[in-house]
This record gives structure tokens, sequence and C-alpha cells, in this order.
């Protein structure tokens, strides 16, 4: 194998050097930001460009997710999906919240604000990282030649969650023709197009494959892995540890 198709990746309390000879060091992330945002509302594009540049912070995990609820106001968002709005209402139903809206920031899988409050986003990841509510939980990921590697910590404090891959696009720019955003054209990243369930962390350090084939489906060109717990209802709870793909050097 040569030596740039090696990737390390740590999160939890720990830096780890990335590829080139460990030459830069990758700070581990703060914490999880999840957008919930639409083409057709009005009051998203400023929480699009406030999530731009956390997807382009090195210490932030951040996930945007295109909801479908808007679509009847006479623009259909095309990177929208029924799975993304029901990820969105599970976690109000886990945040006690009656409704959902957009644009919407949950972070860390553990509270919500406005996604277009970049201050207050920034806060919450600073406030959380320095307490208890912050990723504890070493995630490594590690580019070898057809696979990618995954290696999850032990922990003590919680019995078990679940292992998420959540793939996304990083950046697109979208035109968009009607309804409440007519003329405009958006820049979006870190899109996510699939999210699925990988495994089932028990407490104990864990060791797990995905195929980079499945990055080539669906536009993917990267993935995140999210080790989140759940309610006792379900419901999707605090985000324990996390991490995320960077791009690869050809």
């Amino acid at each position: 194998m040569t030596p740039f198709l090696r990737i390390a990746i740590l999160t939890g309390a720990t830096a780890l050097a990335l590829p080139a000879g460990g030459e830069e060091q990758a700070v581990a992330p703060k914490g999880v930001v999840e957008l919930f945002t639409s083409q057709g509302c009005s009051s998203c594009p400023k929480a699009d460009a406030a999530f731009r540049r956390l997807a382009n912070r090195k210490d932030v995990v951040a996930l945007s997710y295109h909801v479908d609820y808007w679509n009847y106001l006479g623009w259909a968002d095309t990177l929208s999906s029924p799975e993304n709005t029901q990820r969105q209402y599970d976690y109000a139903a886990a945040l006690g919240r009656r409704n959902v809206y957009t644009p919407q920031a949950v972070i860390n899988g553990r509270t919500h604000l406005n996604g277009g409050d970049l201050q207050g986003i920034e806060g919450d990841l600073d406030s959380m990282a320095k307490g208890t509510a912050g990723l504890s939980l070493p995630v490594t990921l590690t580019l070898e030649d057809d696979c990618i590697d995954i290696a999850i910590g032990g922990s003590s404090g919680v019995a078990k969650a679940d292992v998420l891959a959540a793939y996304f696009t990083r950046s697109r720019d979208v035109r968009i023709e009607k309804g409440e955003n007519a003329g405009k054209t958006i820049a979006y990243s870190n899109i996510v197009t699939d999210l699925q369930t990988i495994s089932m962390w028990q407490g104990k350090p864990l060791a797990l494959e995905l195929p980079l084939a499945m990055l080539e489906k669906k536009g993917r060109d990267s993935v995140a892995i999210l080790v989140q717990a759940k309610n006792a209802d379900g419901t999707p709870g605090p985000i324990l540890g996390a991490a995320v793909l960077p791009p690869v050097s050809p």
C-alpha cells in the first residue's frame, strides 16, 4: 500500500497525525452539528452559510439533512428525503418538542437551536466539550486500500449505542427556480444522502470494516461515523463519539 492511502483519524480526547508522514495534526472534534434545512425555506440560506463555516472546521463533525415537508410550497428540495425528515421528527420526540422547524441545528444529539445562530452553536460546542456532554468516546478511522477500518474505544459509562454511518456529499451548488428562495444559487455542504446503522457498540472496544465502495453510491464522497445512544423509547440520544473521513489525495 502506498503511504498516501493510509489515513488515521482519532476522536475523543486525543489528537492523531494525519497523512504525509504525520506533518499535520488533527484536533479531536469538539462535537457534532446536525443541520436540518430546506431549499424551500426562506430562513435557511443564513443557516446554510453558517453551516459552511462549521463544515470547513477540522474540530467539528458537521452534517446537513434536507427535509421534505416544505416541498409543497412550489419547489421540491432536490436534496431532500423522507428519511431525513424522520430523523428530525425522532429528535423532536427525544427533545420534548411537539413540532419541527427549519433551520434547526442539533448539537451532539443533546440540544437544539436555530441553525442560523452560529455564535450560539459555537458556544454550545465549547461548553459541551469542556463538560460531560462532549465526545468522550474515541473513534478511529483508517483507510486501508479498499476498506475503512473503524475502531471504537471502550467506556464504563454507557451500556450500548448504535454505530451509524452517515454518507454525505461534501458540496453542491443548487439553483432554486421556484418557491421562497427563487432565483438564488445556494452552496450546500456535507449533504447526508444516506444514514445507516452498521453495528451495535456495547461498552467494549469494537473493530469494524466498511467497504470503500459504499462511497461510490448515490454521489457520496465521504462518510462520518457516529456512536449514538438510544433513549428508552428508541429515539436518538446523546452522541458519544464521532469521526469523519477527510478527502483523500490521489
